[in-house]
């Protein structure tokens, strides 16, 4: 199985719910863990309000799907509010893995 292809999010918090977006990302796993066609899925915290989530796919056809998913639904959904910017979405081709 070739993850070639994946997606780099960075998510920029208003002070005040910075708590919020890092539970809800925290527990986007179990959202992630049941998208079949998502081969890895990272959620991290840069700083107090900066996240990020990096996840990678076989084909665009499956990064195309997860974007199409509950997780971008519910960062999007939490854009107006609860963000300080919408967040930025990057397709990233990738050159090299280690995976264990």
């Amino acid at each position: 199985m070739m993850n070639n292809i994946g997606l780099l999010a960075r998510i920029e918090a208003k002070p005040e719910y910075a708590d919020d977006i890092a539970r809800m990302l925290t527990e986007a796993v179990h959202l992630a863990e049941e998208e079949k066609r998502t081969v890895t899925w990272f959620a991290f915290r840069e700083d107090a309000t900066t996240f990020g989530v990096f996840d990678t796919f076989e084909d665009d056809e499956d990064r195309t799907e997860h974007l199409r998913g509950r997780i971008a639904a519910a960062l999007m959904g939490a854009a107006d509010t609860m963000l300080a910017s919408a967040p930025d979405i990057r397709p990233v081709d990738l050159l090299a893995v280690k995976l264990p």
